[in-house]
């Protein structure tokens, strides 16, 4: 029976151990900066690994010079929002199964 108890022990100082590791490799994943980009760098964005949009950028050759920032804030005010969206119905949907699991991401 004691070797039963030992092995219970162990199991679980390497399951906290795997989420110490899983919680630091999700906060390195969400400070990496990822960059699309679409027709030969017209429109480049840049994420990060938390699915942030940090910026949008627009080549001024294919729009008026002066509407560039424009539509480049509302862009990233669109992506952000439907990004909000996706996670907010994710959690409402998956938030069930997760709940009360301790698990990072979940």
């Amino acid at each position: 029976m004691r070797g039963g108890m030992g092995n219970m022990q162990g199991m679980m100082k390497k399951m906290q151990k795997m989420q110490k590791e899983m919680e630091q490799a999700q906060a390195t994943l969400n400070e990496t900066e990822f960059t699309g980009s679409a027709n030969d760098d017209l429109v480049t964005v840049k994420f990060t690994g938390d699915k942030t949009c940090r910026e949008v950028r627009i080549k001024e050759d294919i729009v008026d010079p002066e509407d560039v920032e424009i539509i480049e804030d509302l862009v990233l005010l669109a992506v952000n929002d439907a990004l909000g969206k996706i996670d907010e119905e994710t959690e409402k949907t998956m938030g069930k199964y997760s709940k009360g699991l301790g698990i990072p991401g979940l």
